[in-house]
């Protein structure tokens, strides 16, 4: 059986920049729903937190290729613009920007460039999206004005996939590369593996290669025989 036939898919997709689906799920869907209200959100910024492997980076991706936004780096808020004002470079064209472990950037020291950036954003109408492990309160800010600004900002939690969610992305990951797998085998995968986007399109490809080189169809058998090398 091919696995687009395995499961009614009651998702949305987006499209993202490695050309790859993002699927709208419950876990997710309260966030994208943010990001599609750009540029009408409430405040200058956005914060979306979750743990590790629940889709912050992909969605960050969405939206970028949605918005024409720009990601920044640690090495971009620690530069200095030309006047010397402790800004970091942001090109008068971008009207969004996008950072990463936000909370990391804090701890390390960028408490200050992240204030000066947020306030520029602000005076100059655009917009900026946070990302993190951990919502805006809970992050290490000593900075009053910065704690201010942050608590004004929209926060939106994203979930670790479920179940369902995790066999929607199997499907996907299997239909993507043409592969045909016998009809147990998401279902057994779904609830033994990593719950991550990022640990399911590794393990399909790790199961694609095995298939392979041991020239076996893709079952429950290899499956578990790949899990096991590949947790042991």
């Amino acid at each position: 059986m091919s696995t687009d036939a395995q499961l009614p898919l009651e998702f949305n997709h987006r499209p993202a920049l490695s050309g790859d689906d993002f699927l709208v799920a419950p876990g997710n869907r309260d966030a994208v729903n943010w990001l599609d209200r750009w540029p009408g959100w409430p405040a200058p910024g956005l914060a979306i937190y979750g743990p590790a492997g629940c889709g912050k980076t992909h969605l960050a991706q969405v939206f970028m290729a949605a918005s024409g936004s720009l990601a920044l780096a640690r090495e971009d808020l620690a530069s200095k613009d030309p006047a010397g004002s402790g800004l970091p470079y942001i090109p008068a064209e971008i009207d969004a920007f996008v950072i990463e472990d936000t909370e990391d950037l804090i701890a390390g020291g960028l408490e200050e460039a992240l204030l000066h950036l947020y306030n520029h954003i602000a005076e100059t109408g655009r917009h900026l999206l946070l990302s993190a492990r951990q919502p805006p309160s809970r992050w290490a800010v000593t900075l009053p004005d910065l704690r201010s600004r942050l608590n004004a900002v929209p926060t939106v939690e994203i979930r670790p996939p479920d179940d369902t969610l995790m066999s929607a992305v199997l499907v996907k990951l299997f239909a993507d590369r043409q592969l045909r797998v016998d009809a147990d085998v998401v279902p057994f995968m779904s609830v033994r593996m990593e719950r991550s986007f990022a640990a399911a399109r590794d393990l399909v490809s790790i199961i694609d290669r095995a298939a392979l080189e041991k020239h076996r169809n893709i079952t429950v058998p290899l499956v578990r025989q790949v899990l096991n090398e590949t947790q042991s």
